[in-house]
């Protein structure tokens, strides 16, 4: 296990977490770790679609400026409302709520009023948070790695996903393009109480749905998954690991920093009522 002093900020990852490009570089691999089952792009905008199937996976994402945003401001308002409007009737025809992802790296504000007052929730405000694997990360004698169908079947007994869902998971998972882990960790019984997935893009890891069963929490298992999967992906020669926490997850947002996790950006969704 890393110690405090290891987990200090390195300069050179300080300068990496100031720069917006690592930002963007994180969001990129990001969305490739976490691929939906469909996509189209419209003018720097991505536009998702999964069945359903997490609102990551069927949002649109303003990944990049527009190529054709006017100078004028009230044509520049008109080609962003006509955008909304392709979108919300595309996901109509899945019969789906339209879905926005809107971030922190770029300027937004104006997509985000525009959805506010077409009557958009604002849901899961959450920070991304990266941390350097300067540090030697080791891994748990208890992490295993499974085969992607165990994984399902410890996750859904982990985190109470009903069996109904697991199959678009799987496909969702099959999607994915680089290498990965599916992890989990036993306790002394052998019993599998946390999980979670390292996804490989370069020089980065991302950890995702990490989860540690409800009667097994403040036990230390949290931490000890995590620190293996970010050795897993460090074994493999990434340099930097992110994840996604939802702001409102104290606990979690604490042992995230305790293992050298620091904000890199925001995200938050708005979602149209149905």
């Amino acid at each position: 296990m890393a110690t405090a002093t290891a987990m200090t900020e390195s300069p050179a990852f300080a300068r990496r977490i100031e720069d917006a490009s690592f930002a963007r570089r994180i969001e990129e691999a990001s969305l490739n770790a976490w691929p939906a089952l469909h996509q189209m792009l419209l003018d720097g905008w991505v536009l998702r679609f999964a069945r359903g199937f997490t609102k990551r996976a069927n949002s649109v994402v303003p990944l990049y400026p527009s190529a054709r945003d006017p100078i004028d401001p009230s044509a520049a308002a008109a080609l962003l409302m006509k955008k909304v409007r392709f979108c919300e009737n595309l996901y109509a025809r899945e019969n789906l709520a339209p879905i926005f992802r809107l971030t922190s790296i770029g300027e937004q504000s104006a997509l985000d009023g525009v959805l506010a007052e077409r009557g958009y929730g604002l849901v899961d405000p959450t920070l991304v948070m990266a941390c350097t694997l300067d540090s030697k990360r080791d891994a748990s004698s208890a992490f295993r790695e499974l085969p992607q169908a165990d994984w399902l079947d410890a996750y859904g007994e982990i985190t109470g996903t009903p069996q109904s869902a697991r199959a678009l998971h799987g496909l969702v998972l099959n999607g994915i393009r680089t290498p990965l882990a599916f992890g989990v960790l036993t306790n002394g019984l052998e019993q599998r109480v946390a999980c979670g997935i390292a996804v490989l893009e370069a020089e980065l890891v991302g950890l995702f749905d990490v989860a540690t069963h409800a009667t097994e929490r403040r036990k230390g298992f949290g931490r000890a998954l995590v620190e293996s999967l970010l050795a897993w992906g460090a074994a493999r020669g990434a340099r930097d690991g992110y994840l996604q926490v939802l702001e409102a997850n104290a606990a979690a947002r604490a042992l995230y920093r305790q293992l050298g996790f620091v904000p890199a950006y925001r995200y938050w969704y708005r979602v149209a009522a149905r």
